[in-house]
């Protein structure tokens, strides 16, 4: 089960997304999955490769203001199609739209519990 602090920093994170205009900003508890790498994943994606990065920037940005992290490894910035940000319990993936259309990474986890975010909901 994500604690407490957890769900503050998730919250940061999808915030940090819908402050730039992502799309379909979810969050996956994985912790109920013995296979699982990390507690949860968040996800998000954009229509351009500007935006992308602009994302990305951002929760790097806020997760240092509001919780005082960094990534423990970032991969993917550089060409922007699928951008992850490794927060050890927490992993960020931020696609290009068509790439999340093509690797379908929640039906991966389908069995993860899934929190649909909103701009009206943070």
């Amino acid at each position: 089960m994500i604690n407490e602090t957890q769900k503050r920093e998730i919250g940061v994170i999808a915030a940090a997304m819908l402050e730039k205009k992502a799309k379909g900003v979810i969050s996956m508890d994985l912790t109920n999955i013995g296979t699982a790498i990390t507690d949860s994943f968040v996800i998000c994606n954009a229509d351009s490769t500007t935006q992308v990065v602009a994302i990305c920037d951002n929760i790097v940005e806020q997760m240092w203001l509001q919780c005082k992290r960094d990534p423990v490894r970032t991969q993917g910035r550089e060409n922007a199609f699928w951008v992850i940000l490794d927060y050890g319990d927490i992993v960020v993936h931020i696609f290009k739209s068509e790439y999340r259309d093509f690797y379908r990474l929640e039906d991966l986890w389908s069995d993860a519990e899934k929190t649909n975010y909103e701009d009206d909901a943070l």
